[in-house]
């Protein structure tokens, strides 16, 4: 049977990898004045790499979600933790802006890709049960990064300049991916399930699953979904010191949403588990858009703490249902490429919002605009997501499920 006790080892280590993966790559807004002051580059300059992460992202998740689905996770993961260590150390090492731009937006933003759909499909193909919790307490172990992995940045760029701070980061993600790696397992295939893998229903390929209405849903809701929460989390700190709060105050802002995060995972994948993972979905995408106007509202640090710890928790909660849904409408053998393909989407998503909150700003001077703006986008999500429809050649993976 594929729930077995080791399916939680492999649950542990995924989210560990996810917290330390995810910590490094958000360093850079911790360095972010460290570097400008060193370098001269200009904050735009510097900021512009963290889009360009999310992109190599976006463009990379497809491919190493099909090269998990080929090779398994295990030599994926561990290449993929390598080339990122070793893109952490030549970001640290960058001689020009252009140089950091390509190794920490291009080569980094393009390896922590690797962490994400290979592991996701991994988890999944392991659980039967509680398959919605599973992932939610991977995202959760990712969630955890602005909570430890900020806080050391933090602390190791008092005491070294921002160059040693990448560097010793790309040795902590190499001392830790690297053995956590070794781990991941394939998930062990039952004698159902292996006769269920040659049945008709389950003959599609890649191609014919990528031209799905529940894969183009799945992308473009993604996609919203992301765009709606990226802006409000890249510019939220921004816009309470425009408020009037201090800069650590206003950073605190950004700690409770991640908080709030992580409770918001283990929430919504108990109640995927119990109710569906399309129905709370649907449900946490509605609430997500109008928490994204709360922060309209925010004017003093307690009503900012609010709506953080309600908008923490609805958007991180629901990121885990959409590999949920993967894996319960698509064949085990391509949940990585599907689910690299729902994460490109992400990534993009996730790319709108500097850019957004950016040209919002110099246009009207304020940040306003922008929660209006991600509450629309929040409601596009809601709407496309109502119109998935479970994949009917699926129903016996689902009757599977059922007696196991």
């Amino acid at each position: 049977m594929a729930d077995q006790p080791y399916r939680w080892v492999v649950v542990a280590a995924g989210g560990l990898m996810g917290c330390v993966a995810m910590g490094a790559l958000f360093a850079l807004p911790v360095l972010l004045n460290p570097m400008e002051a060193a370098t001269q580059w200009s904050r735009t300059g510097i900021s512009a790499a963290m889009t360009f992460a999310f992109l190599a992202m976006a463009v990379s998740s497809m491919l190493w979600g099909a090269l998990s689905d080929r090779y398994g996770a295990r030599p994926v993961v561990m290449a993929g933790a390598a080339l990122y260590a070793a893109s952490l150390w030549l970001a640290g090492h960058a001689p020009s802006l252009l140089a950091f731009q390509l190794s920490f937006g291009g080569l980094a933003g393009a390896a922590v890709a690797a962490f994400f759909a290979p592991l996701m499909a991994t988890v999944t193909g392991w659980f039967t049960t509680q398959r919605s919790l599973a992932v939610s307490l991977v995202s959760a172990g990712m969630g955890l990064a602005p909570v430890t992995m900020s806080p050391l940045v933090a602390k190791l760029s008092q005491s070294y300049d921002w160059r040693a701070v990448l560097t010793i980061l790309s040795l902590i993600v190499l001392c830790t991916t690297l053995p956590l790696a070794t781990l991941l397992r394939r998930p062990p295939q039952t004698a159902l399930e292996a006769r269920l893998e040659d049945a008709p229903s389950e003959g599609m390929t890649v191609a014919q699953a990528v031209r799905t209405p529940q894969f183009l849903v799945l992308v473009l809701t993604n996609f919203f979904c992301c765009a709606t929460h990226s802006g409000p989390i890249f510019h939220t700190v921004s816009y309470a010191q425009l408020c009037g709060l201090g800069a650590i105050a206003a950073v605190s802002i950004y700690s409770v949403e991640g908080i709030a995060g992580m409770f918001g995972r283990i929430g919504f994948g108990v109640a995927g588990d119990r109710f569906g993972a399309k129905r709370v979905l649907v449900t946490g995408l509605l609430l997500q858009a109008f928490g994204a106007l709360g922060y309209f509202f925010a004017r003093d640090l307690v009503a900012f703490y609010a709506v953080a710890m309600i908008f923490g928790f609805i958007y991180a909660g629901i990121m885990p249902l959409y590999s949920v849904l993967v894996r319960e409408n698509f064949p085990m053998r391509m949940l990585g490429t599907i689910m690299g393909g729902t994460g490109m989407a992400g990534g993009l998503g996730m790319a709108t919002g500097p850019v957004l909150g950016g040209w919002i700003f110099d246009q009207t001077g304020g940040y306003g605009a922008l929660y209006i703006t991600c509450c629309v986008l929040g409601l596009a999500a809601f709407l496309i997501a109502t119109t998935f429809r479970p994949l009917g050649q699926n129903q016996p993976t689902r009757a599977l499920e059922a007696i196991t």
